[in-house]
């Protein structure tokens, strides 16, 4: 955290931000209408690309080293430390693309002519659609810099919160992830002491909670009134990019059939637990006929890695670089964030991926998931910072194709009904849980 290379990075992405303000604020109109305008404006997106890499890199770096233990006071500073350096830099950099979505329609599609900027076009059509929403650019600059005390502060109150919560379970303090790992335990007792424990402390913090969601919601209010969002999850949709209507179409159904198809399967289960009403402590306890084992990690690796080689051998090639390279966190410990993620970093680097590993089934498909988002980030990340970004609903395609190849290859490999039924039952758990 103390590395000079940090504040090397940070002091030369400062003078690369002021030295393109200077450049090209006030002046992308002029530069699109000369001669050489596609290359000129080309030009200008690449060194805006350029400077940020290097501040992606460098909040990357911040940002994983304060995941790994947020309850770390040193590391809480570091990573707040830098977010707020980095936005007061990032502000010189705000004006481009506000400037960019000015620019007359005709005048960027002549310009797009170029085949250097052509390159770019995903990238402007899709910053374009943000045009009806965009705002005065001071107004726009207000939002950016309170964007560190306001919403982000908040949610990062709630990280924080949620990673130091013990959990008394019987006497023993747990973390989260260990205490939610309780609720999978074959032993009925232990998983209601671990379901009253969860019950029990985020009671006691019921509060802090209220007023977290609260505040972000009239953020959010805010924000969507002033940027004119006339739905509150339109502003979702955009980043999505993604219809309304599909949405619509997609929460009408699973509305429709969630009830029908969860209560059959909770019926269903508590016959297989011998009860005549399944206890919210047994919704992901495992069958009876389940063999309680743990999935040691390096078999966990080889069987998403097989998984990942059955549909192509390069996807296998690319996921064994994340272990062989030590990109991935995988045990729990307490401090370090709840939940799984993999986050891309900048494409001068490579992805990371956090997982609380305790050697479930579930987990073994949460490291597929992962590692779906990683190989699909390690093949985006040669189309460069700006185009290698994706909506939630194009990266969430990549992570449950994962799964899936791994899920699949698994039953196939199931040697009898009773473990096909332990997977089946698993899976379609882990797709109630998700709604």
């Amino acid at each position: 955290m103390d590395a000079p290379e940090v504040r090397r990075d940070l002091d030369r992405a400062a003078g690369l931000c002021e030295a393109f303000e200077e450049r090209y604020k006030g002046k992308l109109a002029e530069i699109a209408a000369g001669p050489d305008g596609g290359a000129g404006l080309a030009a200008a997106i690449a060194g805006f690309e350029s400077v940020e890499d290097l501040m992606g890199r460098l909040g990357s770096f911040a940002g994983l080293i304060y995941s790994g233990d947020t309850s770390d006071p040193a590391r809480a500073k570091f990573y707040g430390d830098l977010q707020d350096r980095l936005t007061a830099i990032s502000t010189h950099l705000l004006f481009f693309a506000l400037e960019l979505n000015r620019l007359d329609d005709a005048l960027l599609e002549s310009a797009l002519r170029d085949a250097a900027l052509a390159v770019y076009r995903p990238w402007l059509e899709d910053l374009r659609l943000e045009r009806p929403y965009q705002l005065e650019d001071r107004i726009e600059r207000l939002f950016h810099e309170k964007s560190v005390t306001g919403r982000g502060a908040w949610n990062r109150l709630f990280d924080e919160t949620l990673a130091s919560l013990a959990f008394d379970v019987d006497g023993e303090k747990l973390t989260l992830e260990t205490t939610l790992n309780r609720l999978v335990d074959p032993d009925e007792a232990r998983r209601k002491a671990a379901a009253d424990a969860l019950a029990a402390t985020f009671r006691e913090n019921l509060r802090l909670f209220t007023l977290v969601t609260n505040v972000l919601a009239k953020d959010k209010a805010i924000s969507d009134e002033w940027r004119g969002f006339g739905d509150v999850a339109a502003a979702r949709h955009l980043s999505n990019r993604v219809e309304p209507e599909v949405v619509d179409a997609l929460v009408a159904a699973v509305s429709e059939a969630y009830p029908r198809l969860s209560h059959r399967y909770y019926a269903l289960k508590a016959r297989w637990l011998g009860k005549d009403r399944l206890e919210h402590w047994d919704r992901n306890a495992p069958l009876p006929e389940t063999i309680n084992r743990t999935v040691p990690w390096d078999e966990a690796r080889d069987t998403v890695l097989s998984a990942y080689r059955g549909f192509a051998p390069e996807m296998a090639s690319i996921a064994s670089r994340f272990f062989d390279g030590s990109w991935i966190d995988a045990p729990t410990r307490p401090g370090k964030a709840p939940g799984a993620f993999a986050h891309p970093t900048v494409p001068s680097v490579h992805p990371y991926v956090l997982l609380n590993y305790q050697g479930k089934t579930r987990d073994v498909m949460t490291l597929a998931h992962e590692l779906g988002h990683g190989v699909h980030q390690v093949l985006a990340a040669g189309q460069g910072l700006l185009m290698s970004q994706t909506p939630l609903t194009l990266a969430e395609t990549a992570s449950v194709f994962g799964e899936m190849l791994t899920f699949r290859s698994m039953l196939e490999r199931a040697e009898n009904p009773r473990e096909r039924k332990i997977m089946l039952a698993g899976k379609v758990e882990d797709m109630i849980n998700t709604v």
